[in-house]
């Protein structure tokens, strides 16, 4: 309804000017619609409503403008790094280098300018027209032997970087071979010796032409009086003839050809005994037990201790006895002492090269101190284990043939009297030395010695004690043997 009442009216406005004004205050009045220039946009306040009637609409007050922020001046980066030779032909120059380690972040970086002179000259001229985005560039159309000094200039927004220099002039020169050092594979760990011992070190390298060679430990120059070098075409030898502990460190051989180099590192490390132990006392006497504690040595022979041997001693005998070796704690409790010795006790500390050759000893001793018990034991009352006897294993009938001897067995227990009786007639060995009678253990044993064939019938084993008496009994019977027959022809004959 009300952009209804907006375009009709704007419509008579432009047919009727005369009539505009009445119908506008009109619709004013009855709030039903604005004019088109003063229609309120949609979402407005109703603080910006239309005025009454009669009133001109207020204009708005123009807000007054900020003063801008002025930027931050830009500024330069730092030098770039690490710049060295790449590679180099008989007219060409490679080099390399990384980014500056400080880069401003409203100014960045857009590129680097690589300069070159002449040595003993400053007439620096960039080689690049254009700035290289690149951490590497090759410097071209050079003259075979000329010496160039070469350096490298960060440029952003804020202007260019302090330049980064290589130190020694570059000989503009094809190399033939790159030098490197072949380190033996055991030298690339902690090369170990004893104090007295000899170090003889082969070093293999390459590089053409000839390379010099020189030699640092601790970032210093060798002492001649301590270790000989010896260079070949091929090889390096670091030789000492007697090692002592001021030859471990970090020894460096340098490989150079030319502006290119090679190095390695070797770490030598000199051992030897360590010291004693620094103090060593009793903490406590218990029982059979005493305890002890002791420190480190102050001397650990250059490298680590692997532990402690502890010794004692009785008053009596002042022998020494082992008791506790490669012990890796500064305390230990010892135990199962004699009861009324009085002990010393030593300790020596051992490390890669052995075990020291002096100790530390307790000053004080150690008294096992003997306590008076009195025993009583209580009496002994011994156990009566007879019993009535009884058969574990009875007899078992068996055959046997004319002329081979056999056995009956059986078991009993209760410790009894043993009879042997054949058809209920008792056999005694001392009368028929046939039968041979044998009790081990509980153990019965009748033997029959080449039974004829009459020595068949029913045996008993009679077990007989105070208690009782028991029986067990068997059959025995005899074969005739069975011939061939031709031995029954030879009998007939």
């Amino acid at each position: 309804m009300t952009l209804g009442v907006a375009a009709e009216t704007a419509t008579m406005s432009n047919a009727a000017p005369a009539e505009a004004a009445p119908a506008e205050a009109t619709s004013t009045a009855e709030g039903e619609a604005l004019p088109a220039e003063t229609a309120p946009a949609e979402g407005k306040a109703p603080a910006e409503a239309a005025p009454a009637e009669g009133e001109a609409p207020a204009e708005p007050a123009p807000e007054e403008p900020k003063a801008p922020t002025p930027p931050p001046p830009d500024e330069p980066t730092s030098e770039p790094l690490e710049v060295t030779v790449e590679d180099k032909s008989d007219s060409s120059v490679t080099i390399t280098w990384r980014p500056p380690k400080t880069i401003p972040a409203n100014s960045g970086l857009d590129g680097y300018t690589v300069e070159i002179t002449k040595e003993g000259t400053e007439d620096w001229k960039a080689v690049n027209e254009d700035l290289t985005v690149s951490c590497r560039y090759a410097i071209k159309n050079q003259t075979t032997g000329d010496r160039l000094l070469v350096r490298v200039v960060a440029v952003n927004s804020g202007g260019r970087s302090p330049p980064a220099t290589i130190a020694d002039p570059i000989l503009v020169k094809e190399v033939g071979a790159r030098p490197k050092v072949r380190l033996p594979r055991f030298l690339r760990q902690r090369y170990v010796k004893k104090v007295g011992e000899k170090i003889n070190l082969v070093i293999p390298f390459s590089g053409k032409p000839k390379p010099v060679v020189t030699w640092l430990k601790d970032g210093e120059p060798l002492d001649p009086k301590r270790a000989n070098i010896r260079t070949s075409d091929t090889d390096s030898i670091l030789f000492v003839r007697q090692a002592e502990r001021v030859d471990s460190g970090s020894y460096e051989m340098c490989v150079k050809v030319e502006d290119f180099e090679d190095k390695a590192a070797i770490i030598i490390q000199i051992i030897e005994l360590p010291g004693p132990p620094a103090s060593i006392k009793v903490a406590d006497v218990w029982g059979f037990n005493v305890a002890l504690e002791w420190t480190a040595p102050k001397d650990n022979g250059n490298t680590e201790i692997t532990g402690y041997t502890v010794q004692k001693a009785d008053k009596k005998t002042g022998d020494w006895f082992n008791i506790l070796e490669h012990y890796t704690r500064l305390n230990a409790t010892i135990s199962d002492l004699i009861m009324g010795n009085t002990y010393t006790f030593r300790i020596f500390a051992e490390n890669k090269c052995g075990l020291s050759e002096e100790c530390a000893r307790t000053k004080e001793e150690a008294t096992i101190v003997k306590e008076v018990i009195d025993y009583k034991p209580t009496p002994f009352v011994e156990r009566d284990f007879t019993e009535a006897p009884k058969f574990t294993t009875v007899l078992n009938d068996r055959s046997t043939t004319v002329g081979y001897s056999t056995k009956l067995l059986c078991s009993v227990r209760g410790s009894p009297k043993i009879m042997w009786m054949k058809n209920k007639m008792i056999l005694n060995n001392m009368d028929n030395p046939k039968y041979r009678m044998i009790s081990t253990g509980g153990i019965c044993t009748l033997e029959i010695r080449k039974p004829g064939q009459y020595d068949g019938g029913e045996y008993v084993c009679r077990a007989e004690n105070q208690l009782g008496k028991v029986d067990t009994g068997c059959k025995l019977e005899v074969k005739k043997p069975v011939y061939a027959d031709a031995d029954k022809d030879k009998e007939a004959e």
